[in-house]
């Protein structure tokens, strides 16, 4: 019976220090939630100025803008994928969910995609779907993180899609959601066709004093082409982090809330097997003080 209470006791305290652990992660789920959702909601005035410039840049250059750029009817000469999942576990069907979305975009496509994956758990999966991958990222563990990963990609994307003035590029992530953890989504970001253009250029001036445009306008222009995919793909990356630490910290939830009930199932039956050795040791006390009773009546009795 000592022996069933010791081992009782000592998986009550494994398993506080297992939700101590579970707690901790927890915590640091919430608070990493909170900065990627800043993070996106930071770069919100920024892409409002990018907008701007992009618009005045547009309007600047004239008509010539708007017949440069390929239109999304053309064949594309190459086709680039960005997929961002997780190098964690402890997230679901997360890397699923976002692999089988660009798994089924892709298949569509007439040409065969060039694919950058960030995570190795989201890599994996589109390695077993027999896409033509190219480079493996990091997941960054931090917001400062971010920006240097998306310049990584930009870097190692641009040499291809450079050479391909047709050239299409996507980018799949999940999406925190209101009421579930994540959707997956997909984003067509090149080519910049006709329409696009058009909506930029009708984009307003919000004051009097209208803007001059300095240098070249085609390089300002691709310039400020690529502060649009730099924002593009660091929002995707900041909500995929987002996401990916909600699945986390509901995964979390669910696991406190099966140590509190393991904990009470092992704390009661603890309790019963202390009863039981108080019991039990009060049943030997009293018998014994029967038998000295009964002992001393024997005794009297025969004196």
């Amino acid at each position: 019976m000592s022996n069933t209470t010791v081992n009782l006791r000592r998986l009550v305290a494994n398993a506080e220090d297992l939700q101590s652990v579970v707690r901790t992660m927890k915590a640091m789920a919430a608070t990493s939630i909170g900065q990627y959702e800043n993070s996106v909601l930071s770069l919100k005035d920024y892409y409002r100025t990018v907008e701007l410039a992009l618009g005045a840049c547009i309007r600047g250059i004239g008509s010539t803008a708007l017949a440069d750029g390929p239109t999304s009817n053309r064949r594309p000469d190459a086709i680039g994928a960005i997929v961002f999942g997780s190098d964690q576990g402890l997230v679901g069907q997360f890397n699923d969910a976002v692999a089988d979305c660009a798994i089924k975009t892709l298949a569509g496509l007439p040409a065969r995609p060039l694919v950058w994956a960030v995570g190795e758990r989201v890599h994996a999966r589109l390695v077993d779907a027999g896409l033509e991958m190219q480079e493996l990222f990091n997941v960054p563990n931090s917001v400062q993180g971010i920006t240097a990963l998306v310049g990584r990609i930009q870097l190692d994307s641009e040499s291809i899609l450079a050479a391909n003035a047709a050239a299409h590029f996507y980018v799949f992530h999940n999406r925190p959601r209101p009421g579930a953890l994540y959707r997956s989504s997909s984003q067509k970001l090149l080519p910049l066709d006709k329409s696009w253009r058009a909506s930029l250029a009708g984009v307003g001036w919000p004051t009097g004093m209208l803007p001059e445009i300095l240098g070249a306008g085609n390089a300002t222009l691709q310039s400020l082409i690529r502060e649009y995919l730099f924002i593009s793909l660091y929002q995707a990356s900041a909500e995929s982090l987002a996401a990916e630490n909600a699945c986390r910290l509901a995964a979390m939830e669910r696991a406190d809330k099966n140590i509190d009930g393991m904990l009470g199932n092992l704390r009661l039956q603890l309790n019963q097997l202390r009863q039981a050795d108080i019991d039990e040791e009060l049943f030997d006390l009293i018998s014994g003080f029967e038998a000295l009773v009964e002992a001393d009546e024997d005794v009297y009795a025969g004196g």
